[in-house]
Order: C-alpha cells, then structure tokens, then sequence
C-alpha cells in the first residue's frame, strides 16, 4: 500500500470512527430516555475523543463507549442537574431580552450577554475536564471555571472553531446529523488538553 493509498484509507477510518461515536451518542442517548442517558452518552463521547487525542486509536469503540457509559451514569447525571439550572438561567435571560426588547431597560441586557457567554465557555472546559480529571462534581466544576479562567486564548480558539464549524455544518446540514456532536466534543477536548498541559507544565 502506498503513502497515498494509506492516507486516504487513514482519513476514510476516522471519518468512519467519528460517524460511529456520534451515532453511538444519540443510541445510548435515548436508550437513558434522553433525560437519564444525555450526560453519561456526552460523558462516554468526550472519553473516546480524549483516548484518541492521547493516541489510543484503537480501542474498540462499542465496547469502550459501554464502559464509560456505565461508569460514569450517576456522576455524568448529578453534574448534568447542574448544568440544566445553568440552563434554566440562560432561558430565563433569553426570555427576559425578548420581553424588555423595546424598553428603556435595554442596557440590562448586557450584563445577561456576558453571563451567557461565560456560561458557553464554561461549557467548553466542563466535559473535557469531567473525562480528564478524577473529581468529586463541586471540585471539577470550580475547576473547570478557573482553567477556563485563565485560559482565554484557548477559550478564543474555540470560539472561533465551532462558530466556523457551525456555520459549515448549517451549509450541509448532514454534515450536522452525522458529526455534529463528536466535532464539537473533538474541537473543545483538544483545545483543553493544550490547556490543562499548559497549566500542569506551570504547576511543574
């Protein structure tokens, strides 16, 4: 097989993988009946993305995704309560702009932006540091705030990234359906690896 040959074969066996992790996402996800199985399928997701970036390829994907899947199910759901209050706040926010749209209290909505935008790059740091990090759900989310804290540049970056990775996806909204989840879950696991090495290299 030649360099060429390989290479394609290399790009059709991720894009293969990738297919499959995002289809597996949405199986066990409603195998929990979306409300019981969305956090720990998200949770099993980030863990396959994280093994791949750390060069373990070739794990067998049902079977690993099972794994974390289960391991996982009750802690993945406590941090998921969590996040849906966080939630119920961006909605609330949501709804309060639409609301005071044409009123004189308009500059109260920017407060309510940047607290959406924080919450969006908290977000970024929350699974990766889940998956990364051996933690009790309080400590891994005060430390997911601080990495993400401290950590603008990354935080930038993947902004950027699924924002264009967004509007691509909007353009062939198949591309959506297929690898929706697992991009992001590949752009903001990669992007936070960077960052807790970076930190890990200041602590050393």
């Amino acid at each position: 097989m030649n360099s060429k040959t390989n290479t394609i074969y290399q790009i059709l066996e991720w894009i293969t993988k990738f297919a499959y992790v995002n289809l597996l996402w949405i199986v066990f996800t409603f195998a929990g009946c979306v409300v019981l199985g969305f956090y720990p399928a998200t949770i099993a997701m980030f863990a396959m993305v994280r093994d791949w970036l750390r060069g373990k390829s070739d794990l067998p994907v049902l079977k690993t995704f099972w794994v974390y899947y289960k391991r996982d199910f009750l802690k993945s759901n406590i941090l998921g309560l969590f996040i849906n209050i966080l939630f119920v706040f961006i909605i609330t926010d949501i709804y309060y702009i639409q609301v005071s749209m044409n009123e004189t209290l308009s500059w109260t909505h920017i407060p309510l932006f940047a607290f959406m935008l924080l919450v969006a790059l908290f977000l970024f740091y929350i699974f990766p540091s889940f998956v990364h990090y051996d933690l009790k759900v309080g400590e891994l989310m005060k430390n997911a705030l601080l990495i993400m804290i401290i950590s603008p540049i990354h935080s930038f970056f993947m902004l950027v990234c699924i924002v264009s990775t967004f509007f691509i996806m909007r353009a062939v909204p198949a591309l959506f359906f297929i690898f929706g989840s697992v991009t992001y879950a590949f752009i903001t696991t990669w992007l936070s690896l960077h960052a807790f090495h970076r930190i890990q290299d200041k602590k050393g």
